[in-house]
């Protein structure tokens, strides 16, 4: 009488060989790596987002762009506020080197531009920080589970003609642990696609913010300058 082959998720993993073992393994730790790095990208924007919105608020409130500045140029709490204070130290870092009278506004709002083009660059890579992960995942984990069942599959037709025995209940089993590895695959690679393209996205609107926002501070400098030039 032939032993019955569990064909339970944890049964079929059992039976499995070493190669299928250790590629189901492989994929199980790339989707809870991927998950760690989701539940931390959304706790990252969330907070991004909500520290954003309470710098606005104080910039746009009418009030005084160096109490603003001295408040925050320590250390900067989001994106915007990191652009706010790396234009505001270039405008009165050359400030202080021109109070020989040689005012150049042009060149100063050359740099105030270069500067937070710089700073809003440096933000966006902060920001695509491990994302290759996820994506990677996508593209891999559904691959490598294929890989995985053609193995599998390979191994059992191997063993069919090995036993000579063709009856449904001996291939079965072999069929559906070699399926095992695409299902995990699936598992690894959906969610990370899903939060792949949620951040991306994410991350293309607010770099589209960060760009609004600093044309219009380039836009206020541009005013003070010219107020200053012209007492010149």
């Amino acid at each position: 009488m032939e032993q019955a082959v569990s064909l339970s998720v944890w049964g079929m993993f059992q039976n499995s060989d070493s190669f299928m073992k250790i590629l189901i393994i492989l994929l199980l730790a790339a989707s809870v790596w991927s998950w760690s790095i989701i539940i931390e990208k959304w706790r990252v924007f969330k907070r991004i987002r909500e520290r954003s919105s309470a710098f606005e608020r104080k910039f746009w409130s009418g009030g005084s762009l160096d109490t603003l500045f001295n408040e925050l140029k320590e250390k900067p709490t989001d994106p915007l506020s990191s652009i706010f204070v790396s234009a505001m130290k270039e405008w009165k870092r050359s400030m202080r080197l021109h109070k020989d009278g040689n005012f150049k506004g042009v060149n100063l709002q050359e740099r105030i531009e270069k500067v937070m083009q710089i700073t809003i660059e440096r933000e966006v890579e902060n920001l695509n920080n491990r994302l290759i992960f996820l994506a990677s995942t996508g593209s891999v984990a559904p691959l490598a589970g294929l890989f995985g069942t053609v193995w599998g599959i390979m191994s059992s037709f191997q063993a069919i003609g090995i036993t000579k025995n063709t009856n449904i209940s001996a291939v079965a089993p072999g069929v559906a642990e070699a399926l095992l590895t695409t299902a995990v695959g699936l598992i690894a690679a959906i969610p990370a696609v899903v939060a792949y393209n949620k951040f991306a996205n994410d991350i293309d609107r607010y770099t589209n913010k960060m760009e609004t926002f600093a044309g219009e501070l380039e836009a206020i400098i541009s005013r003070q300058i010219e107020t200053v030039s012209e007492k010149e």
